[in-house]
């Protein structure tokens, strides 16, 4: 079952989000929430003095006038107020404090995965599960209510920068004993929460211990290093391995790093619906870049294929679930030969540990079960070590 209703990490629906029902308290807050909707553009510009003229003469009106005026007026104010976070929550309406265990649930998209759910619940002991997202519905509070049993299970959606400060937001994630990250735009986790409470809080809940999941876009924020699709137009099309691996600095090769702080995932880059939409081509380049940018020498990636979730205990033990390809840890140990603009990308002798569902992978030492084998690019081919050849 598929609760998320998104079909890539990088592209998630801009639905226009319903209001938060809040008072606007008097027509001095109703203008100056206008003002801030309305300031967008010189054609909205004269629409706010027609309303401020309203306010002037709202008095000397007969009934329809003034009702037709203040419903102007109120719109403008919800409108204004459609770009705070809304808070859907089921379950107890009272917290409750509870004793959850670390862990990290990366999810690669595609289905959800039940056991990968209730591996969360069980860490977070009976507590307040929290979905956190960008857009979207509370679709996943019902999914989830039916299979854990929790004192509550809530959507918080934050749709911008504005709403991140809101004091409320960043309490509500630290009350929280399980965060998940939903799938959608990771451009919008980057831009909208990073060196925002919302960056605060969940490092919060992450250094007390909370265990996090993520899937598709929620689980590409989860490592120090991210793709961030921030240089995407609405309409393209996911990032090509082909693209990247013919110029690692194409436009739309947009990382970024510092976002979450977690200690099994620092120097790693993670990536999502990997086999399934053949994305080991870009997560090397990806890769390649981190190295050239001097960010880190010896990078490390996971990995993880549709339908597949990965659960890490503290100890960085790694178990593999889903019917899917299962995951794909992956180590730099040499610089790339050539990584410049316009130039296809010369990178050599990167370490794969695909590791299939129902086997496990030591984070910790990076270390997997089964043997692992080398990739190659030359002027953007890759080569594979494996005997037939395949880079999965």
């Amino acid at each position: 079952m598929s609760v998320n209703g998104m079909t890539s990490d990088e592209k998630e629906p801009r639905l226009f989000q319903l209001p938060v029902c809040r008072p606007t308290g008097s027509l001095q807050n109703a203008f100056y929430t206008a003002d801030r909707m309305l300031a967008l553009s010189s054609e909205k510009s004269s629409e706010l003095l027609r309303l401020r003229a309203c306010g002037i003469v709202i008095g000397r009106m007969n009934t329809f006038q003034r009702s037709l005026c203040v419903l102007t007026l109120w719109l403008a104010a919800s409108l204004a107020h459609a770009a705070s976070y809304q808070y859907l929550r089921i379950g107890n309406k009272n917290d409750i404090q509870t004793r959850p265990a670390p862990g990290i649930a990366m999810m690669g998209g595609g289905s959800d995965l039940d056991e990968a759910f209730r591996w969360l619940c069980q860490k977070g002991n009976g507590g307040d599960f929290l979905i956190l997202r960008a857009s979207g519905s509370d679709a996943y509070n019902s999914y989830i209510n039916g299979l854990c049993k929790l004192n509550s299970v809530a959507t918080l959606i934050v749709p911008s920068r504005e709403a991140a400060q809101e004091p409320v937001v960043s309490d509500i994630i630290r009350s929280a004993e399980i965060i998940f990250i939903a799938g959608g735009d990771q451009a919008n986790y980057i831009r909208n929460w990073k060196g925002t409470p919302v960056q605060d809080a969940l490092n919060a809940n992450i250094a007390a211990g909370k265990p996090i999941g993520g899937t598709s876009a929620g689980l590409a924020v989860l490592g120090e290093y991210i793709y961030s699709s921030e240089g995407d137009a609405p309409d393209d099309a996911s990032l090509a391995s082909a693209q990247v691996l013919a110029n690692p600095f194409f436009p739309r090769v947009t990382l970024r790093r510092d976002f979450l702080h977690i200690d099994l995932l620092r120097d790693t880059l993670t990536d999502t619906h990997f086999a399934k939409r053949d994305r080991m081509g870009r997560t090397l380049g990806f890769l390649a870049r981190i190295v050239q940018d001097s960010w880190s020498a010896h990078p490390h990636e996971i990995a993880v294929d549709e339908k597949n979730a990965v659960l890490v205990e503290p100890s960085g033990s790694a178990q593999v679930i889903g019917p899917g390809k299962g995951a794909y840890f992956l180590s730099v140990s040499t610089a790339p030969e050539v990584c410049r603009p316009n130039t296809p990308l010369t990178f050599r002798d990167i370490t794969v540990y695909h590791v299939p569902p129902g086997s496990m992978f030591d984070l910790k030492n990076w270390r997997g079960t089964l043997s692992a084998y080398k990739l190659s690019v030359t002027s953007g081919h890759i080569n594979s070590t494996q005997s037939d050849g395949q880079v999965y």
